[in-house]
């Protein structure tokens, strides 16, 4: 049970790692024409609280390549889940599955689902006994026909509702939930950010928070946001006030997780918790939840699904954001020195104190 539960993590991460780039360039694309605008057109806000790029063409077309982009990215990831299981064959279900899980509001959790569907549908069909002239055809008109349409009607007649269904749940909960709960809020969507760093647990709590943008709750995307940035931004400074603590192959994979912090990619932490899970993965959750406590208390809302500094123009409150992702970004670099000078000794590399 464990090794198909290992398994099947690796799938996901197969497809994680394809839709890295999507979700980045998507997200910096739509942050960085929202943000210009608003520095350009300071009043560019419509009434309801979301940017009008009517005077500005130039960065309506950057925001649509963006948009393009971040539409694209449940695709890609079920059809990359499924290629990870089934090889090239995967692919045609799996794009299916995850553009449907877009257009039935199943959004990420509909594309995970679709993408093992397809893939373990796929397999199937390679087992089945065929004769020798049918053989040739398989992967390229039997297998992606049936699979495809295997994989779309449970998409559009089983899973994608409920899911859809459930996500409406998780907005109206959020409308009516209290000072209280909206704490606990913040403090699971923070922890979920820094979990995995990127991985099927990050992107839940991050879609989540894009999906409430839609619905015109921008705090839960500004408690993600400040989340966001604070693993590798905390770790980058903890190799900076630390530096005995640090070998100096991690200080340079500090200086580059300073820099994917800033631009609000949390997978600038990977290098340290792949190398360190135990102490790395609790001290930069801790730093996330503090972020994103302190965002959502602040009533930070962000216009953008995306996070990290480069949002800046585009959240509210600007003061608390700023204020949050240095706190996190302190608890985390406090933190994991902290844990590394009383579990470990002698220091990381002598001499590099300079």
């Amino acid at each position: 049970m464990r090794a198909i539960l290992r398994q099947h993590k690796q799938y996901l991460l197969t497809g994680v790692s394809y839709v890295i780039p999507m979700i980045a360039c998507g997200g910096i694309l739509i942050a960085t024409a929202i943000a210009l605008l608003t520095m350009l057109h300071p009043m560019s806000m419509t009434p309801s609280g979301g940017p009008d790029f009517s005077a500005s063409p130039a960065l309506k077309v950057v925001l649509d390549i963006g948009d393009a982009a971040f539409k694209m990215a449940l695709p890609v990831l079920a059809g990359f889940i499924a290629y990870g299981m089934a090889g090239r064959p995967g692919l045609v279900p799996g794009l299916i599955g995850g553009y449907l899980a877009g257009t039935t509001n199943a959004g990420f959790l509909g594309a995970l689902l679709a993408g093992l569907l397809a893939g373990h549908v796929v397999n199937l069909l390679k087992k089945m006994p065929v004769h020798r002239f049918v053989r040739p055809i398989m992967p390229i008109l039997i297998i992606p026909i049936v699979s495809g349409l295997a994989v779309g009607i449970v998409m559009i007649q089983v899973v994608g509702g409920p899911i859809a269904q459930f996500m409406a749940f998780l907005g109206a909960w959020l409308q009516s939930m209290g000072e209280g709960n909206a704490i606990v809020l913040a403090t699971i969507l923070g922890g979920m950010i820094a979990f995995d760093m990127g991985g099927p647990v990050n992107k839940a709590a991050f879609f989540f928070g894009a999906a409430m943008i839609k619905e015109g709750n921008y705090s839960v995307m500004g408690a993600c946001a400040a989340a966001i940035c604070t693993p590798p931004l905390g770790l980058a400074l903890a190799t900076l006030i630390g530096r005995r603590r640090w070998t100096e192959e991690q200080r340079e994979s500090g200086l580059a997780a300073l820099g994917m912090g800033m631009v609000g990619i949390t997978e600038g932490a990977i290098p340290f918790a792949a190398g360190d899970p135990v102490r790395v993965i609790p001290s930069i959750m801790l730093g996330s939840m503090v972020a994103a406590v302190v965002a959502m208390l602040g009533g930070v809302g962000d216009h953008a699904p995306h996070g990290g500094p480069i949002v800046l123009p585009v959240v509210d409150h600007r003061l608390t954001y700023v204020l949050a992702i240095v706190l996190g970004t302190l608890v985390t670099a406090v933190t994991i020195n902290l844990v590394k000078r009383l579990t470990e000794d002698p220091p990381a590399v002598e001499g590099a104190g300079r």
